[in-house]
């Protein structure tokens, strides 16, 4: 049966009333925090040394690297699309004390070389399994450099994770070798690639990654199967994407029977979408149908790319059509829109308009998005499993960090069978307590690898 949302609050006592100077001067506030990040990061020479000389080294390894990316806007790594500078070997302590890395080289269906790096936890012991996620970037500016940060928090939490540069972008091959382009040009690769990653993923050498074997590899290494395969368990697996990348997740948890080289014809693999601005719903022009089938989380921003303040309130209910959809479906879906968000808070692009990285929306959404995953593909006695209900319910910090315009909602159960529903998380949450609403943060110094 279709859920039933419960009414949200209205009159939340700190909202000042529409039109108003308090109305003004409070979206002029929640604004200012888009810039919160360009801003720290222009105003620290330390940021700005380490992100010129990796800038350097990545350009130099590109010139180097045996795929065809020419025309790909971040085939260099270099500059912006270097994502987050502290967080790369020999900088951040986070490979020799925590996770293992493996960079890989893997062909799309259509031969196409994709690259990539498989994620796990170093301290394993000998036949430990655990959950794997793959992590699918945005368009256009947006290589895998990208979304490290969650691959990291992944790994700290028990994940093995792949993170790659979907055709037409980053370092992977522009186009196929009969020329079918990728990224924007041919964005069906964000869905089929997509496929091909989650096989990839779920490879061993008992198990090979069948156009590894087939396709040509053009001067390059292929790598035959997962070089971590035997870190994953392939009957637990999640999905998180950014932008068209989100598309991408929400599409493929959506197959019916896998359309894939290894178990096609048979059960869907994936169990649970993170999709980051943002889930889409059921009727997307563009797309292959969209059918919600697994537990989803959504983000959206308040700002998108390009915004600019609100001169009026937006329609509230503006982000809620994919959560509703998988609410009524009966599918468990947890949707947030952060106040003064942008498109690019899931994605850590340096001098592009975002909140802080250390003390803006970044971090909630990295430990929200892991709850998440945690409530759907953890196991008992796996860190992570017990307390996953009690983080995604837990509003004492998400409350604040939540858009006063655009309403954040859930409906799911917990694993003792009760079902938590909320139309309007902030408006629930302020109900019960006193909450002061997000304001702009001072610099907080240099974005570095989290402790």
């Amino acid at each position: 049966m279709p859920a039933v949302l419960p009414t949200p609050a209205l009159g939340v006592p700190e909202d000042p009333p529409y039109p108003s100077i308090e109305w003004t001067v409070r979206e002029l506030a929640n604004y200012a925090r888009t810039l919160e990040a360009p801003t720290e990061q222009a105003a620290d020479p330390r940021f700005l040394a380490r992100l010129l000389e990796q800038s350097a080294t990545n350009t130099l390894e590109s010139l180097a690297f045996p795929t065809d990316s020419t025309g790909n806007l971040c085939e260099t790594w270099g500059l912006s699309c270097a994502g987050d500078p502290f967080r790369y070997p020999g900088v951040d302590p986070f490979y020799d004390e925590v996770g293992e890395v493996v960079p890989v080289l893997f062909p799309d269906r259509q031969c196409a070389r994709l690259s990539g790096r498989v994620w796990a936890p170093r301290d394993r012991s000998p036949g430990q399994r655990f959950p794997g996620v793959v992590i699918e970037n945005g368009s256009i500016q947006a290589p895998e450099t990208l979304y490290w940060f969650f691959a990291q928090a992944l790994v700290r939490s028990g994940y093995v994770v792949l993170t790659f540069d979907v055709r037409g972008q980053g370092r992977s091959d522009n186009h196929t070798p009969a020329g079918e382009q990728g990224s924007n040009a041919n964005p069906s690769v964000f869905w089929t690639g997509l496929v091909d990653a989650v096989d990839f993923l779920r490879s061993t050498p008992a198990v090979p990654y069948p156009p590894s074997a087939t396709c040509p590899a053009g001067g390059a290494t292929l790598a035959p199967s997962n070089p971590l395969g035997d870190a994953l368990d392939a009957e637990r697996i999640g999905l998180a994407g950014h932008s068209l990348g989100a598309t991408g997740v929400t599409v493929v948890q959506s197959y019916d029977p896998w359309p894939g080289t290894i178990g096609g014809g048979g059960p869907n693999p994936v169990d649970a979408i993170v999709a980051w601005d943002s889930l889409a719903a059921p009727g997307r022009s563009g797309t292959p149908p969209i059918v919600p089938r697994v537990p989803a989380m959504g983000h959206s921003s308040e700002y998108g790319i390009a915004g600019a303040p609100y001169i009026e309130p937006p329609d509230p209910e503006a982000d809620l059509g994919a959560f509703r959809a998988w609410a009524a479906a009966g599918v468990p879906v947890f949707q947030e829109t952060p106040a003064g968000s942008t498109h690019f808070e899931w994605s850590l692009i340096p001098a592009f308009p975002t909140s802080s990285w250390t003390t803006g929306w970044n971090p909630q959404a990295t430990v929200d998005s892991v709850a998440w995953l945690d409530r759907w593909l953890k196991r008992p006695g796996e860190p992570g499993h017990d307390d996953a209900d009690a983080r995604l319910l837990d509003d004492t910090d998400r409350c604040a960090a939540l858009s006063f315009h655009l309403r954040s909602a859930r409906h799911f159960p917990d694993r003792a069978g009760t079902v938590h529903e909320s139309g309007d998380i902030r408006a629930d949450c302020l109900a019960t307590s006193v909450v002061e609403p997000a304001q702009p943060s001072g610099p907080s110094g240099p974005s570095g690898p989290p402790g």
